[in-house]
C-alpha cells in the first residue's frame, strides 16, 4: 500500500526559523543549545525510530577518545541543563563518577547521555526521512520533503514542511573499498563492516579462522575483543593494516591544539591545495590508535605466552588488498601486496570484519532541489563558509548550515566530539546575529601561520588585601 498523505507539520505562512536534517551528536548538540532560545522555532527529523549511536561498536570497556567536556553543550555552555554532568546528577551517579576519576567515559555510557537528551527535546521528531530540499523563491523558505514512517522503517505518510533556514547533520556512513567490494556480497561467508560487528559478534567468535582489516581504532577494538575471547594457542586471527604501522594517535598537548576553533579558523582560510594535501598527511592526528588501547592489545598478546609458545595471531601492517572473492561456500580468499616488500601472497579466510573506517554520505540526494543555486570548488564539492553555510546564489535568502560535512574546508577537527559544541554555538550565533553563545576569542598556545596575531589578553590585577587593623 503506498504512503497516504500527510498535512505538513509546519504550514507555509508559520515556518520555523531552523529545520535539522539528521539527528546524530552534531544536530542533537545544536538541538539542545537552541533548546532554551526561545525567539527561536526549530525542528529537527531523522529517520531511524530512536537515538543510535553507533551500537555495533559499543563494545563493552570500550571508551570516547576525548575527555567527557566535550559532551553536546559544556564547551559553549557549561551551565547547560543537558550536560553529562547533569544527565550523572539525574540518575544519581553524580558521587559514583567522582571518585571513579575516569576523565574519559565509556562509548555506551555517552550512549546513554545522547538518548537521555534526545528524550526530553520537543523539537526532535524520529521516523521520518528527508527525501529532499528546495527552495521556494515565491515564499522564501526551504521546502523539506519527508517520508514519514513506522517502527519496521516502513512507508508511512508523506509530508511536507516548510523552513527559514536548514542544518544537514546526516552524518558518515560505513565505507568499504572498491576491491573489498566482492566480500560483501560473498554470500555464505560473515563479511560485515565493523560498524556491524557486535550483531554479529558470537558468528565471529566460533568462525575458524578470521581477518580483521583496518588499522585505526574501530579496528584495534574489534581485535583486542575476539583476541580475549578466542581459546590460547587457537586464536586463529590476522589483522591486516595499510599503513606502515599500528601506530598510536597523536595525542600531545600541543598536538591536539589542532582540534581548536584556533586552528579550524587557520585551516580554512588556507588555499584549497594546500588544505588538501593536509587532511591526507594529517590521519595520525585522527585515525591513529589510542595508545591505552595499543597496550591493552600487548599486554593480551604477551599473558598468551606465559607458558610458552606464540598465541596463533598475524598482525601485519602494509598490507593493501589487491582484489577479494569468494572461495568454495565457506572461505574468501584475499589477495595482498606488501607495499615495501613488493611481494604478494593469499590469505583464505572464514569471516572478515572490514574496519575500513567512515565517508560522509553524499549530499547529492538531498541537495538535488539546490544545485542550481550551490557553489562548487574546482573538486565539484560544495563551498562551505567560516559560519558552516554553504555558499548559494544570493537570490536564496534563508541559509543552509552544515555539520560534518565540511572536511575539506574545515579540517580533521570537522568530525571531532569536541568542537560539538562550538560549532553549534557558531550556527546560533549566525542564525540570530547575535552573541548569544560568546566564544572565546583565543583557545590555543600554538600560533597557526606568521599572518595570524595571536590575541593576548591583559593580565588580571591582583588587588593588594587591606591589612587587618589589630584590636588589641
Amino acid at each position: 500500500m503506498s504512503p497516504t498523505p500527510h498535512p505538513p507539520r509546519h504550514e507555509p505562512e508559520a515556518p520555523p526559523d531552523l529545520a535539522g536534517i539528521g539527528i546524530g551528536p552534531f544536530n542533537l548538540s545544536l538541538a539542545a543549545l537552541a533548546h532554551p532560545l526561545t525567539e527561536l522555532d526549530t525542528v529537527f527529523y531523522e529517520q531511524r525510530p530512536s537515538f543510535d549511536w553507533h551500537p555495533g561498536l559499543l563494545i563493552d570497556g570500550a571508551t570516547l577518545q576525548v575527555p567527557f567536556l566535550a559532551d553536546l553543550v559544556t564547551l559553549a555552555d557549561p551551565t547547560s541543563p543537558w550536560s553529562f554532568l547533569n544527565h550523572l546528577k539525574a540518575r544519581d551517579r553524580l558521587f559514583p563518577f567522582y571518585f571513579a576519576e575516569r576523565f574519559q567515559i565509556q562509548r555506551a555510557e555517552y550512549d546513554a547521555y545522547c538518548r537521555w537528551v534526545a528524550d526530553s527535546l520537543p523539537s526532535l521528531h524520529f521516523g521520518h526521512q528527508v527525501d529532499a530540499v528546495r527552495w521556494n523563491p515565491e515564499r522564501d523558505v526551504f521546502e523539506v520533503d519527508f517520508t514519514q514512517l513506522d517502527n519496521d522503517g516502513e512507508a508511512e505518510a508523506l509530508g511536507r514542511t516548510y523552513s527559514k533556514n536548514i542544518v544537514l547533520g546526516v552524518g558518515t556512513a560505513p565505507y568499504v573499498p572498491e576491491p573489498l567490494m566482492p566480500l560483501v556480497e560473498a554470500p555464505g561467508v560473515p563479511v560485515i563492516h565493523a560498524a556491524d560487528y557486535l550483531q554479529h559478534r558470537d558468528t565471529f567468535l566460533t568462525a575458524e579462522h578470521i581477518t580483521v582489516i583496518g588499522s585505526g581504532q574501530s579496528g584495534a577494538e574489534v581485535f583486542l575483543d575476539l583476541l580475549r575471547n578466542r581459546p590460547a594457542g587457537h586464536e586463529r586471527i590476522h589483522w591486516l593494516a595499510r599503513t606502515e604501522a599500528f601506530a598510536p594517535m597523536e595525542y600531545s598537548k600541543l598536538g591536539l591544539e589542532h582540534f581548536t576553533p584556533d586552528y579550524t579558523r587557520y585551516f580554512h582560510a588556507l588555499t584549497e591545495p594546500v588544505r588538501d594535501r593536509l587532511v591526507a598527511a594529517q590521519w595520525q592526528l585522527h585515525k591513529g590508535i589510542d595508545a591505552d588501547t595499543i597496550a591493552a592489545i600487548h599486554h593480551e598478546l604477551y599473558r598468551r605466552t606465559l607458558h610458552g609458545g606464540w598465541p596463533d595471531a598475524v598482525l601485519t601492517p602494509g598490507v593493501t588488498v589487491r582484489t577479494a572473492g569468494r572461495l568454495a561456500t565457506t572461505k574468501v580468499e584475499l589477495h595482498l601486496e606488501h607495499t615495501q616488500q613488493g611481494t604478494r601472497s593469499r590469505l583464505t579466510t572464514n569471516a572478515v570484519v572490514l574496519a575500513t573506517g567512515y565517508r560522509e554520505r553524499p549530499l547529492g540526494r538531498i541537495l538535488a532541489g539546490l544545485d542550481p543555486y550551490l557553489r562548487r570548488d574546482s573538486a565539484e564539492r560544495p563551498r562551505i563558509d567560516n559560519q558552516f553555510r554553504l555558499d548559494l546564489d544570493p537570490s536564496v535568502t534563508g541559509t543552509a548550515y552544515v555539520q560534518n560535512a565540511e572536511l575539506h574546508t574545515h579540517g580533521i577537527g570537522t568530525p571531532d566530539l569536541g568542537l560539538a559544541a562550538w560549532r553549534s554555538a557558531t550556527i546560533l550565533n549566525s542564525l540570530t546575529g547575535k552573541d548569544l553563545y560568546p566564544l572565546p576569542h583565543r583557545t590555543a598556545f600554538t600560533t597557526f601561520g606568521l599572518q595570524q596575531q595571536p590575541h593576548i589578553p591583559p593580565a588580571r590585577q591582583v588587588h593588594a588585601l587591606t591589612p587587618l587593623i589589630d584590636g588589641r
